[in-house]
């Protein structure tokens, strides 16, 4: 059982508040609609093909990755507090869930080894998290991926 956290400090929860009003942005809302309707990719070449740089989706999928790359770069260096973070913020673990397949060619290709990495380690630490707090979710985060994967292939 997980012990009981400590409490965000002021600043903290002043800093989540913020960090939520910018989701509400409404270009960043469009982005974030976007990817969850199209971006369904296995290789970086799918995800190329999905969402090639200089165009609308390529500029959609760096809106969101680097919104939550930024925001988890907060949370990994203490400036977020995890536990309200983690409880509150499940849309990020969705992002990396989305792109993890991709993760080491591109940055392979692309020569930078810290592309997502905040994200990645948000999103380990996170699943491990979740398990040991109500075991089960993540597999059924999962399931409803793969539900919204299939819709959008019958819908292509």
């Amino acid at each position: 059982m997980p012990s009981k956290p400590t409490p965000p400090t002021h600043e903290q929860a002043q800093l989540h508040q913020q960090v939520f009003e910018q989701r509400r942005e409404p270009r960043l809302r469009q982005a974030r609609d976007w990817f969850f309707n199209n971006f369904f990719a296995e290789t970086l070449d799918d995800a190329m093909r999905i969402a090639p740089m200089g165009t609308e989706a390529g500029t959609n999928f760096m809106m969101v990755v680097s919104y939550w790359d930024r925001t988890c770069a907060l949370l990994n260096y203490g400036l977020l507090h995890e536990d309200l973070f983690f409880e509150t913020e499940g849309e990020f673990f969705g992002v990396y869930d989305r792109v993890k397949s991709t993760l080491k060619e591109g940055r392979e290709r692309f020569s930078n080894k810290l592309f997502l990495s905040h994200l990645e380690k948000a999103a380990t630490r996170f699943e491990s998290w979740m398990e040991e707090r109500s075991p089960g979710a993540i597999a059924a985060m999962r399931n409803m991926q793969q539900q919204f994967r299939k819709q959008a292939g019958k819908a292509a």
